[in-house]
């Protein structure tokens, strides 16, 4: 015991907290200044998500890998199930409803971690040749992006269906697949572009239609009045009109970054995209540490594409640069799915790193 004591304070990465923790406590400070109900509602997501971190970070992981394609294949089966069984709420079905405990879950939340394992799993099991992936392994790779795809999108959730689309595939871009393959998608993308316009909903069709037109959505221009009002440095509670007096829709959540920017100003903005920026450069740095453990390399970049995917189209919202679509900012939008999904996957990546030289992982072989 005394020496996996010793591997784990010796592997650990306290960076990653380090850089972390300072976006959870100004996410509650925000929260509970809002709304202290929410804020008591968070503490207890913050507490399942440490016990989660915990659980995920002592599993021996690389030992029992071979479980990650049953926890991949189950997920799929509950996206599945969501079109016969799921819980319909604002006119999307994305829920499922646990039997007598009063209790759902969203089963695309669940995918997420299942997802990223599942890719870095097939990645570590077949490696990229030095021109990189060719066809029968891109194609290989695209049924399990596009499956999840396709469900995901049906319930409908077009945001987190297009996220997992992006992170699969920049994955497999920093892992190297053929150039040849990338153009011809290019290509193929472009020309087929507006039929899968035309495949959208309506609402979605519209939120697309009010991100191009002149006129901005409601929410979109009290958001942009917030983060002007704020200024350089912010203003007080008292002075922060756009959020306590109601005018900013969902402050804690979808647009806590226009909340944020009218308490504390362009600086404060500059630094809370600071500490993302460097937690995603981090999480980059550990794919050209461990360059020959595919393993961990596809489960660090995926993340980082994440981390940054869902904080630009957050912040992009805010601004009228992208359509408002439900992306929360990561570790910082009130909720317990989408942070409790990130403590899993990073409770996942310290267990990587602290126990990679571990005798328990002593006759697993990477490539």
């Amino acid at each position: 015991m005394l020496q996996i004591d010793r591997r784990i304070l010796t592997h650990f990465d306290f960076i990653l907290p380090i850089l972390i923790i300072p976006i959870i406590i100004l996410s509650f400070y925000l929260i509970n200044e809002a709304n202290q109900a929410l804020a008591h509602k968070q503490l207890i997501y913050f507490s399942i998500g440490a016990i989660i971190f915990s659980i995920t970070f002592i599993i021996p992981i690389k030992k029992f890998d071979w479980i990650i394609p049953l926890f991949y294949w189950v997920s799929i089966i509950l996206l599945f199930s969501v079109d016969f069984f799921g819980v319909t709420r604002l006119g999307a079905r994305r829920w499922l409803e646990i039997p007598f405990i009063n209790f759902t879950i969203q089963p695309s939340e669940v995918f997420k971690p299942a997802f990223l394992l599942m890719m870095a799993y097939l990645i570590k099991n077949n490696p990229p040749k030095s021109s990189g992936y060719g066809w029968k392994e891109f194609g290989k790779f695209s049924l399990y992006i596009i499956l999840p795809f396709i469900l995901i999108m049906k319930e409908p959730d077009l945001g987190t269906a297009l996220i997992l689309l992006l992170i699969g595939y920049s994955t497999l871009f920093v892992i190297g697949v053929n150039k040849k393959i990338w153009i011809i998608l290019g290509i193929g993308i472009i020309i087929s572009a507006p039929l899968l316009y035309s495949n959208l909903h309506g609402y979605q069709k519209k939120r697309i239609t009010n991100f191009l037109g002149d006129k901005k959505s409601y929410h979109v221009r009290q958001s942009i009045i917030a983060i002007g009002s704020g200024g350089l440095k912010g203003k007080s509670r008292q002075e922060a009109t756009q959020t306590h007096l109601k005018f900013l829709p969902v402050s804690t959540s979808d647009f806590i970054f226009a909340y944020f920017t009218e308490r504390f100003g362009f600086l404060g903005a500059l630094g809370l995209l600071s500490l993302y920026t460097l937690l995603v450069i981090h999480l980059m740095s550990f794919s050209f540490k461990f360059k020959k453990n595919y393993f961990l390399r596809s489960m660090v970049i995926s993340t980082s594409f994440m981390i940054f995917i869902y904080m630009s189209i957050n912040v992009a919202m805010t601004i009228a640069l992208a359509p408002v679509v439900g992306v929360p900012l990561p570790f910082f939008s009130y909720g317990g799915s989408s942070f409790i999904t990130f403590m899993v996957i990073f409770g996942i990546i310290e267990n990587l790193i602290s126990f990679q030289y571990d005798t328990m992982y002593s006759k697993i072989k990477y490539r």
